[in-house]
């Protein structure tokens, strides 16, 4: 889809808060805005998506169902900040990276497991002798940083993305937090997609009986963890799944997320 399209979809919906623009990328010679929305609450839970220009169900959820999802925020009692489209060149490309070919995502922090080594992820459960931001990344992943650390940690975290790889029409998620949280939402997910359980899905990554992996990677969900923040998970439907069923699994996790910030048990330190 062109950006401009899509941009124009997002703007739609400025009645539903404040709409507004944290910042722009230059990409081939064109400039991409990056929209936030926030809509105010006395919790908050924080949307992600498309950090990956390869998954676009998550931003088109977010561009279809706005409506919807701020009107049950707002019975809930949640506030939102919603970022829908972060790497708008990779979205309008249909590629993973963005135009330049810098790596969104895994780029919020490293991680010294040894004086002087550090990394940005953590297979298997290595100690570590700090975190630290890293301030080294993508310019996409700079721009939404810069803007989500203007606002203290939120109530819950949720990060929007699909699988490329895995094929079929599936789902799983890597999540922080009390895992039986997010059983019920599996559940329901279950009838849209197969739920991933004790398999690989990936090299480093291997999702248990509820379909769900722990997994310190460097991204958006593991800094907001780091923060203390309860209840942070990045949610993966597989690319191959139609936009119908992406939308109600997207809408499962979102609308649980929202009832987990309602909770208001809020960051830990």
């Amino acid at each position: 889809m062109d950006y401009t399209d899509y941009a124009r979809r997002i703007r739609s919906h400025a009645s539903l808060g404040e709409l507004s623009e944290y910042g722009q990328v230059h990409e081939g010679g064109r400039d991409y805005p990056l929209f936030r929305l926030i809509v105010p609450g006395d919790r908050w839970l924080v949307i992600t998506s498309g950090f990956h220009g390869e998954e676009p169900a998550g931003p088109l959820t977010l561009a279809k169902h706005l409506p919807d999802i701020v009107a049950y925020a707002k019975s809930k009692g949640v506030g939102l900040r919603v970022y829908p489209c972060i790497n708008p060149s990779g979205f309008e490309d249909g590629t993973r990276y963005n135009r330049s070919g810098e790596k969104p995502n895994n780029d919020f922090m490293r991680y010294e497991v040894a004086p002087g080594e550090w990394r940005g992820e953590l297979v298997g459960d290595p100690s570590i002798l700090r975190w630290a931001l890293y301030d080294g990344g993508p310019k996409e992943t700079r721009a939404v940083r810069t803007d989500l650390a203007r606002f203290p940690a939120p109530d819950a975290a949720l990060d929007i993305h699909q699988d490329n790889y895995l094929g079929g029409v599936a789902t799983y998620a890597y999540v922080f937090g009390d895992k039986a949280a997010y059983h019920p939402m599996q559940e329901a997910a279950a009838a849209h997609a197969t739920v991933v359980k004790s398999r690989k899905v990936d090299d480093n990554a291997y999702a248990d009986e509820h379909g769900l992996i722990v997994f310190h990677d460097g991204s958006v969900t593991d800094w907001y963890m780091r923060q203390g923040v309860p209840y942070a998970a990045a949610l993966e439907t597989t690319t191959p799944m139609s936009q119908d069923a992406c939308d109600a699994v997207n809408l499962i996790w979102i609308r649980g997320f929202i009832d987990l910030a309602a909770r208001g048990e809020g960051p830990t330190r």
